[in-house]
């Protein structure tokens, strides 16, 4: 008899992470990470890497959000993974890049959801993460 799908290891769809890591202690940057890994795992999706972010003046188009875009692009990848709307940057340039994800036909999912004035908050999901698990960090030269 074959075991019921519940015990059977199955993997989710897949998700990338995106972190700004702009004057961030290792300890913060290694509790973000640990929170992407927590949420996938807790809504039964596969997080494939991070793509972090390190300098302050980046624009919309620097490297790790371009990598982000490639990455999108490959075939069954579901979308993208931040802790919150913040790590796309400033408020005007996190809107254009959020645009970005969804014209590429990938949806943005939310760790801890924006001030309830953001108008896409209402339909983010919020989630309490705490446990680390290892992900591999993309890192690319901005």
């Amino acid at each position: 008899m074959e075991p019921l799908t519940e015990h059977r290891l199955v993997s989710g769809p897949v998700v990338y992470g995106f972190l700004r890591l702009v004057r961030v202690s290792d300890a913060r940057r290694e509790a973000l990470v640990a929170s992407l890994a927590d949420y996938s795992r807790g809504h039964e999706l596969t997080l494939s890497g991070i793509f972090a972010e390190r300098i302050a003046g980046a624009g919309p188009g620097s490297a790790p959000f371009t990598g982000l875009l490639d990455a999108l692009a490959l075939p069954d990848v579901y979308g993208v993974l931040a802790p919150a709307l913040s790590h796309l940057g400033p408020r005007a340039m996190a809107a254009e890049r959020g645009r970005r994800i969804e014209a590429v036909g990938s949806r943005l999912l939310l760790v801890r959801r924006s001030r309830p004035t953001c108008p896409s908050a209402t339909s983010i999901t919020v989630a309490h993460c705490h446990s680390p698990e290892a992900v591999r960090l993309l890192e690319t030269e901005s």
